[in-house]
């Protein structure tokens, strides 16, 4: 019988690779053109980061976290506590008063497998550390959008405010009378919820608990005055970098550390799972962390999603291709060939030979599924005449090269002439 890999876990096969590589290379780029720095962060944590992080009453720690109990050890569930943790834990913050980061990598939550959401998932997680002003989060906003454009990708943006410690619980206190009135109206999670994390209970998904809502208080209309001048500026921000967005006042995230600004990039082209990427402010989370008192604001975007996305909309992706294939036609031709590939290697070209022995015809057939560029034909004549055939796969042209005794002076004339005409055709 074989072995599968487990449910929710997904392989990631090489043709596939290409469109991650493509995106994680983007991300990079562009997350470096906002002023990022990578950090890689490990899998496991003390399972009490996420706990006083995320929230104890949030469906993530109460339902979905891998843990080891015995160990009081968790596998992340989520990027930011994991980033936070290492920027307290290095004093980052000594270096420099404002920190912008990002890590990409797997986190880890056992829910049930669906189209774009697997147990075992990719998240790219962009944090900006120890900047209050407005600006920085219509920034990241920005950020977010030029990332998503380039890959290919059509998604809105939705943004909303979840105020601050200040105005926060007088809406708390609104919104748990609304909900009371309709509690037997809804699902069995929103009835818990209203006792522990009622906001959540605007976020259901569930089509019942969403007609009862409809009318529902808006945070917006709670808001203090700073809450509700950052709010402004913020949209004034995204529209002074030519950002369309809307507000949506039913997004609430689902974590509890979020503050203010929060957002979602969201599509309709993934069914349910409608959110590819989303974030917020967490001003006071550091600090409930152990760290300093510092705001910051993040993001993560599903990289699954993405993927998927990119394979739906026909995002074009560079194709790797071989520099140089060499045909080698017979044992002495094959073992001129073996050093002589090793060197163009070394050199830095992409390069490769059949070992098997195989006919022209078919190691021609071979060249082509290596996508080469150039291919080298050499057999037991050109090695008497000390002279081979270079043929330029696109335009089927061949001409002749001079062979030479010592592999690396033959590699270094070959990466010299195909430098020269090297093209990569699609």
């Amino acid at each position: 019988m074989k072995i599968k890999a487990i449910n929710g876990f997904k392989d990631i096969l090489p043709e596939e690779a290409v469109r991650w590589r493509f995106m994680e290379e983007k991300a990079r780029d562009i997350f470096g053109r906002f002023g990022a720095r990578e950090i890689r962060l490990p899998i496991l944590e003390k399972t009490e980061l996420f706990a006083r992080s995320i929230g104890e009453a949030t469906d993530i720690v109460e339902k979905e976290m891998y843990t080891f109990a015995d160990k009081g050890i968790t596998m992340r569930p989520e990027g930011t506590a994991s980033l936070l943790r290492a920027f307290i834990e290095h004093g980052l913050h000594v270096q420099q008063p404002v920190q912008r980061l990002y890590t990409i990598g797997p986190m880890f939550r056992h829910e049930r497998p669906q189209k774009g959401r697997l147990r075992q998932f990719h998240q790219m997680d962009v944090e900006v550390i120890g900047a209050p002003e407005p600006a920085v989060d219509a920034e990241l906003m920005a950020m977010g959008r030029m990332l998503l454009d380039e890959l290919g990708i059509s998604a809105s943006l939705e943004i909303n405010s979840l105020g601050c410690p200040d105005c926060r619980p007088g809406f708390r206190s609104r919104l748990i009378g609304f909900l009371e009135n309709r509690r037997h109206r809804l699902c069995q999670d929103c009835r818990r919820r209203i006792d522990t994390n009622p906001l959540r209970v605007l976020d259901c998904k569930k089509p019942d608990c969403r007609a009862q809502v409809q009318e529902a208080p808006s945070i917006l209309d709670a808001l203090c005055d700073p809450c509700r001048d950052h709010f402004a500026a913020v949209c004034r921000g995204l529209e002074a970098l030519g950002v369309d967005h809307g507000v949506n006042r039913f997004m609430v995230r689902g974590l509890d550390y979020y503050t203010r600004t929060t957002f979602e990039f969201i599509t309709g082209d993934l069914g349910a799972q409608a959110a590819i990427g989303a974030g917020g402010r967490y001003d006071g989370l550091i600090e409930q962390l152990g760290g300093p008192a510092l705001p910051g604001i993040g993001f993560a975007m599903g990289m699954e999603r993405l993927a998927l996305l990119m394979e739906q909309q026909e995002t074009p992706l560079p194709r790797p291709a071989t520099d140089l294939f060499v045909a080698a036609l017979g044992e002495k031709a094959a073992a001129y060939a073996f050093p002589l590939v090793h060197e163009l290697r070394r050199l830095g070209l992409s390069a490769a030979m059949d070992h098997s022995g195989r006919s022209l015809k078919a190691q021609m057939k071979q060249a082509g599924r290596t996508r080469a560029n150039y291919t080298l034909i050499i057999g037991d004549n050109e090695l008497e005449q000390q002279e081979a055939i270079l043929r330029d796969m696109a335009t089927r042209k061949q001409e002749s090269v001079a062979l030479q005794t010592d592999a690396a002076e033959q590699a270094h004339l070959l990466a010299l002439r195909v430098r020269q005409n090297v093209i990569v055709h699609p």
